[in-house]
Formats: structure tokens, C-alpha cells, sequence
């Protein structure tokens, strides 16, 4: 048994402390109380498809800035499937350059995240190949998902229950995705504890803090992308170093160690919290479900409408932001240039233009295209990796525990989190 393997299964009190959907809320100062806000959230919607104004200003919550660049800004909130889509659809228009953070070098710190085209392209073809669904089925699936999936079941078979939230959900994308840069043992939790209090929304460090962990973070990576270049691995940083970026006007050229490090960063961020609290959603909604629940049991090829319709009812990060470029004239509101426009992905995948009962989970209707991974340029780069994570993981369970249920002597599970990153609160849950 490796380093690696130890840690994978090991009760490290950083899971707990890292894996909680309430405590990250509470600790970057946006918590809400999910199930009241919901449905005066609906009732925009029914008003207008545009607002203006901050969605927590309409809904009379706390003031809270999700970006620096956002702040001191006159906000406008987008909640249908119509006015979200034809914002994602115009990157020109409505930029992701809210994403960013103001440095003295002008860095893109948030890699991808913060870049519109021509640039995003550019750069994102430097990392795609990697996350096509052929490589989810794939490289990923070998190299790293059924080997982390098939540990933790055997360490679940040793008990009569289990918390999924912490046993499973929090523990396959966080090591997934660091099996994958090249990282091991301990590193995939050190790195997102070091990560998550070396950025501007953890309120419970200080700025010493801040900048420790962002050494530390910066030493991790460049560390690996030095020794990766001088003995070549089977990882993506080995991958990265081998790809060339075109970017328009330009000689094709090799990513610089930092252009590597913000992709590596950002994979590492995203998939280690994103996929998590949506395996969690899906789990959450199938267990409280049981009637569906029994039919994917027994028909599997109905888990990958499972997981879709999870996505649509429940997207673990349902609000984004976006910078307004220009002065433009959007669903009868004249926004000008420098606003941000709030797009309420959430709201619109449960939008009643687009779908019939949207409150309801429902596996087996008609499957339309959600927002829980954006569209057009900023669909989410590892949305194959993280339905393959859900899907294996699912499988995984259902084969090891077929009496798999919820336990009733527990604390029901509920939505809970921020208004910009939910999940459930926990998955107690019989395994026998």
C-alpha cells in the first residue's frame, strides 16, 4: 500500500473540515438559507426575465462580492433559460473578465476562467484534448477513477453505514484530479487547504496566512512541472509540457511554467469542489427519490438520465457573473458598459418555459440541454471527467451495496451553501 493509498482512505480531519457545504459558505461569508430563498427567487423569474440590481439586494440578503472586480459596480440579475443563453452565447458582449484578480503583472491568475475569446480558445485548445469524453472513457477511467473508486468501496465494506458526503463523494474528484497533474500521498488535501485560504474569499485567515498559502501553492506546482520536465511522466502537467500554444499573430510556442501552473491550479480547484457536491446532489436525489431510485437499480443505463436530470434540478454552482463591455440593450433594461450582469443558471434550468413540473426530479423526461455547465465558450472544461466520476462512482455503490438506502435514525439530508455554491448536507446512509 502507497502513500497515496493511505491517505485516500484515511480519516484525516481535513475532509471534514474541507467537505462541508455549510462551513465553506459560512467561512467565505455568503451562506443562505437554500430552502427559503428558492422560491422568492422563482418569483422573479415569474416577474421578469431581467432585474436590475443585485440578486441579493431583491432577495433582501447581506451584502457579499463573489469578485473583486465586481465591487463598487451597478449589477443586473439574468434568471430565465432564454436571457442566460443569449449572454453565455455573447462572449463579446458579456465577458468573463470578472473572473480575474487585479496584479501588478496583469497575470491571468484564474487561467481560462477570466479569458474570452480569441485568447480562451487559444489556450483552451492547449488543455482540451485531455478532458474530450474518449479520454474520460479512457485515460482518465485507468489511470485514475476505477483504482480510487474501487479503494474506497473496499474500505465502506468494512461497516454497516456510511456518511457518503465525506467516505466517497469528497474523496474521488479531489484525488482524481491530483492522480492525474502527477501529485500523490498527502498533496491532493494540503494543496486545496493551502488553496482555499490563499484566496480573497476565505475571511477566516490573515493576509500573512494568505500569502503563505499562496507559496505554497505556487512552490507545489512549479516543483512538479520542474521535475516533470526533466523526467516525463504519464500526467497531465507531462501532457501540458508537450503541447503547443497558436495564439493569433503569433509562432506556435511551448506554455511558460506559469501559463502551466494556471491551467494545473484551475483543474485542481474546479474538480476537486465542483464534482463533489454534485455527486453528492445526484446521491441526494436518487436516495430521496426511492421509486426512481429502484429503476436505475434496475436499469442502469438509466443512471446517465439520473445524473443529467441532477444537473438540471440541482446544479452545485447555480449563479455566474459576467462584465458588460459595451452599452447594450438587453431584455428591455439599457445596461451600460462596466456593469455586471448575474446569470442565474439555477433558476433557469428550472425555468417553466422550458420545462414541464421544473421543482420536480424526474429521470425520465425529455432531456433538454441545462446550464449546469454553462454554454457556448465557457462550457465547463471537465463536465465529460466529472459525468464519468458520478456515473462510475454510482455504479460502484450500487454493485458493492445493493440495499444501499438513507438512514432513518439520521438527520434528513438537505440543500444547503452559498447562494453561488450549493450542495447537500450530508449522506447518512445504511449500506447493508
Amino acid at each position: 500500500m502507497n502513500a497515496a493509498t493511505d491517505v485516500l482512505t484515511a480519516d484525516d480531519p481535513l475532509y471534514e473540515q474541507l467537505y462541508d457545504v455549510r462551513r465553506e459558505a459560512e467561512d467565505i461569508g455568503n451562506f443562505i438559507d437554500v430552502g427559503a430563498v428558492m422560491p422568492q427567487v422563482h418569483r422573479l423569474r415569474a416577474q421578469a426575465p431581467v432585474h436590475k440590481g443585485r440578486l441579493r439586494e431583491l432577495l433582501g440578503l447581506p451584502h457579499h462580492d463573489r469578485h473583486v472586480r465586481a465591487r463598487g459596480r451597478q449589477h443586473w440579475t439574468a434568471l430565465t433559460y432564454d436571457a442566460c443563453e443569449a449572454a453565455l452565447r455573447d462572449p463579446q458582449t458579456f465577458s468573463n473578465t470578472v473572473q480575474g484578480n487585479d496584479n501588478p503583472a496583469n497575470e491571468k491568475t484564474m487561467g481560462i476562467l477570466e479569458m474570452d475569446p480569441p485568447m480562451h480558445r487559444a489556450y483552451r485548445r492547449t488543455i482540451q484534448p485531455r478532458f474530450l469524453m474518449p479520454e474520460a472513457m479512457g485515460w482518465w477511467r485507468t489511470h485514475t477513477i476505477d483504482g480510487i473508486v474501487d479503494r474506497l468501496i473496499a474500505r465502506m465494506a468494512k461497516a454497516d453505514r456510511a456518511e457518503l458526503n465525506l467516505d466517497f463523494c469528497a474523496r474521488i474528484p479531489v484525488y482524481t484530479i491530483t492522480t492525474a497533474i502527477g501529485l500523490d500521498g498527502d498533496e491532493a488535501l494540503r494543496f486545496r487547504h493551502a488553496y482555499l485560504n490563499s484566496t480573497s474569499s476565505s475571511r477566516n485567515v490573515t493576509m500573512e496566512d494568505r500569502i503563505r498559502n499562496g507559496r505554497i501553492v505556487e512552490e507545489t506546482l512549479l516543483g512538479l512541472i520542474a521535475s516533470r520536465r526533466a523526467v516525463p511522466q504519464d500526467d497531465l502537467i507531462s501532457f501540458l509540457l508537450r503541447t503547443r500554444l497558436m495564439l493569433p499573430g503569433e509562432p506556435r510556442r511551448p506554455l511558460t511554467d506559469r501559463e502551466i501552473m494556471a491551467h494545473a491550479r484551475l483543474v485542481m480547484v474546479a474538480g476537486g469542489g465542483t464534482s463533489w457536491r454534485q455527486m453528492g446532489i445526484t446521491l441526494y436525489a436518487l436516495l430521496s427519490h426511492p421509486e426512481q431510485f429502484a429503476a436505475v437499480k434496475a436499469d442502469r443505463a438509466l443512471l446517465a438520465d439520473a445524473v443529467e436530470e441532477g444537473l438540471r434540478w440541482n446544479p452545485t454552482a447555480p449563479y455566474f457573473y459576467r462584465m458588460v463591455m459595451h452599452d447594450v440593450e438587453f431584455y428591455g433594461h439599457h445596461i451600460p458598459a462596466g456593469s455586471v450582469l448575474e446569470l442565474g443558471l439555477g433558476p433557469a434550468n428550472r425555468d417553466p418555459a422550458r420545462w414541464d413540473r421544473p421543482d420536480a426530479y424526474d429521470i425520465r423526461r425529455d432531456r433538454l440541454t441545462n446550464m449546469a455547465f454553462g454554454l457556448g465558450t465557457h462550457r465547463c472544461l471537465g463536465m465529460n471527467v466529472a459525468r464519468v466520476e458520478i456515473e462510475t462512482g454510482i455504479n460502484a455503490l450500487l454493485d458493492a451495496f445493493p440495499n444501499l438506502r438513507l438512514d432513518p435514525a439520521a438527520a434528513a439530508p438537505f440543500m444547503t451553501g452559498g447562494l453561488e455554491q450549493q450542495g447537500v448536507s450530508g449522506l447518512p446512509v445504511l449500506l447493508r
